[in-house]
């Protein structure tokens, strides 16, 4: 069943902000014009959130909300979903963009608050510092140098050398580290880091490893019992990324048996769904492991760079019908529409769509001032720039035809 949503004028359009999103990104789409919007600071329940979706246009979310094919069933006027987070697994994408509905995060947002937990981890683990804390804790003095190390002249090994993996890079020779990298696509290195041609390279040679890969059947468990025993012995392992990635069980085997000298780990393979959750895990009770409840991102400023990013994104692409930075949906970067009225057509990518939709432009006798066509495997978007005073018309007979998914024109 096709979802079709024509123009609105802006105080008619309605936003539903769900989670507490930060207050920087609800200024910026009042901002620009935008105030019919709701706001929730926890994740509705399921069944109170498809009533509430009913009459929405634009969703924000962030990590808690689940947005099932049940709920874009119920969400008929849904535009555009906004996931004010790094992560978009809460979403159904194919869903979504078979109902013509783009969905937009901010992937690179949280990208200095990770890197600088991760470089606090690493002079903590290298310093001893959870032990000593832990034994504190329990009344016990360990004033000892043993096992406590300066960073400078250690070697810090970066599996996954993207956004997060450079910077902090870049942090950790400001202390003193070599760094060495390795990554499945080419990477230039920032300053003094030095590419290596395997993962092995990297767990060979380094005094502290750091995890920073997404979460695909390529990198599951991609530290398993094997490339722990390839680790120095007396090496550290950190995993900020994906909880996926690390094998636990042979991480706490590798600990145990004393081949690893310690641990900082902020994610996990389950992880509870909420603060009232008792969280279990195998590295629970070890004093040499830092255990952080997925915190990389959840700084002030990396919300307030959230926040914004994805407003600005949810907000140009109701404007303007831009899908830059779209997860799941073709992506267009188009220019301002100030002498042309914009309609932008959703359809599923099938021969023909293309000439059926400029054969109603033309059988109108309406100029196309500019066209912009992008398509994925199995739905295509058009935008056109048009010249004309009808745009409505035009509107009801782009939507007859079969494969449209829906159709908008801008104001």
């Amino acid at each position: 069943m096709t979802t079709r949503h024509h123009s609105l004028a802006k105080n008619k359009i309605k936003f539903l902000m769900l989670e507490g999103v930060h207050a920087r990104g609800l200024d910026e789409i009042r901002r620009q014009g935008y105030e019919t919007i709701a706001t929730e600071p926890k994740a509705p329940p399921p069944e109170q959130l498809l009533d509430m979706v009913e009459d929405v246009h634009f969703l924000g979310i962030r990590s808690r909300t689940q947005v099932t094919s049940q709920l874009l069933d119920r969400a008929r006027k849904l535009t555009a979903i906004g996931c004010f987070c790094i992560g978009t697994d809460q979403v159904d994408l194919t869903e979504a963009r078979r109902r013509g509905i783009p969905v937009f995060n901010a992937p690179y947002a949280n990208t200095r608050s990770v890197a600088e937990l991760v470089l606090a981890e690493i002079v903590m683990l290298l310093r001893g510092i959870p032990a000593r804390n832990a034994a504190a804790h329990r009344g016990e003095w360990l004033k000892s140098a043993r096992g406590s190390h300066e960073v400078r002249g250690k070697t810090l090994g970066i599996l996954g050398y993207g956004h997060i993996g450079s910077q902090l890079g870049i942090l950790a020779e400001g202390l003193g580290m070599r760094v060495i990298y390795y990554d499945i696509a080419a990477k230039l290195p920032l300053g003094n880091a030095e590419p290596v041609n395997t993962m092995s390279d990297v767990l060979a040679r380094s005094d502290v490893v750091t995890v920073h890969v997404p979460d695909t059947e390529l990198t599951r468990n991609m530290i398993d019992a094997q490339a722990l025993e390839q680790m120095q012995a007396g090496a550290y392992l950190i995993n900020a990324a994906r909880g996926r990635i690390v094998d636990i069980p042979a991480l706490a085997d590798a600990l145990r048996g004393g081949h690893l000298a310690g641990a900082a780990i902020d994610v996990f393979p389950v992880e509870p769904k909420g603060n009232d959750e008792s969280f279990e895990s195998e590295l629970r009770g070890m004093d040499n492991v830092l255990l952080t409840p997925h915190i990389g991102g959840s700084t002030e400023e990396a919300q307030e760079n959230i926040a914004l990013d994805v407003a600005t994104k949810l907000v140009r692409y109701s404007d303007n019908g831009s899908t830059m930075g779209a997860v799941n949906f073709p992506e267009v970067s188009l220019p301002d529409h100030a002498s042309a009225r914009r309609i932008m057509h959703i359809h599923r990518n099938e021969p023909g769509v293309l000439q059926a939709v400029n054969s109603v432009i033309s059988k109108a006798s309406v100029n196309i001032a500019a066209q912009y066509l992008q398509t994925l495997p199995d739905v295509g978007y058009v935008v056109m720039d048009l010249e004309t005073d009808d745009a409505p018309a035009l509107v009801r007979e782009l939507d007859a035809i079969p494969a449209t998914l829906r159709t908008r024109f801008l104001y």
